[in-house]
């Protein structure tokens, strides 16, 4: 599966498979084109990328001592930097020195805080999903059978049958059910005063990705 995509060619064929004999691989590279644009166009829907990669991350800071990452879920923070200074992780001991801790979502400090500023916050931290969650896996694989589905019919919204009946094609991106189940992981509105892209670090999976 490459980079970025949110299923496989061999999950797409069994959701296409309507009989005990395996889907032909006569349209493999169709499918898999179809894959790549469905999870392009499902994580621009989102605002988000859902495979996980390093980020750099520039706040403003409003004086709190708890920020709310751009990107979740966070599975390591790299670095935090206040007003030029770098914050260190608390004490992995369990003592109650100073520093930072975090959740999936959440970045808290203990001893300092987020002091008021522009662009005076610079975070770097590894987010998203080792693999894809199942229900975005199963909205992506909805998507490209629509859409391989819909190859004949291109621009038809109606079409008529014997004996004077009609059928009608639906003409939205998705689905109301793949909709629905997107709509849990979809990004919220970006904050005020917020900069992201994704870290120039040594192991971040999207940038090594674009590279090859």
């Amino acid at each position: 599966m490459a980079f970025g995509d949110l299923t496989t060619l061999a999950d797409v064929k069994a959701w296409l498979q309507t009989g005990a004999n395996p889907y032909p691989s006569t349209d493999d590279l169709l499918l898999t084109r179809l894959i790549g644009a469905a999870s392009g166009f499902i994580q621009s829907w989102l605002g988000r990328q859902i495979a996980s990669g390093d980020w750099f991350e520039q706040r403003n800071g409003a004086g709190g001592r708890a920020l709310a990452f751009a990107n979740v879920p966070v599975t390591q923070v790299l670095s935090v930097t206040i007003d030029g200074l770098v914050i260190p992780p608390v004490p992995i001991d369990g003592g109650f020195g100073a520093g930072y801790l975090f959740t999936p979502t959440e970045l808290v400090l203990r001893g300092y805080v987020f002091t008021r500023g522009v662009g005076n916050i610079q975070l770097i931290y590894t987010a998203g999903f080792a693999l894809p969650p199942p229900e975005i896996a199963q909205a992506c694989i909805e998507l490209v059978a629509q859409r391989y589905k819909e190859r004949s019919r291109v621009g038809e919204v109606s079409k008529a049958l014997g004996g004077g009946e009609t059928v009608s094609f639906s003409q939205k991106d998705m689905s109301d059910d793949v909709k629905t189940i997107l709509q849990q992981y979809r990004a919220v509105a970006p904050v005020f005063g917020m900069a992201r892209r994704p870290a120039q670090t040594a192991t971040n999976p999207s940038i090594l990705a674009g590279a090859l």
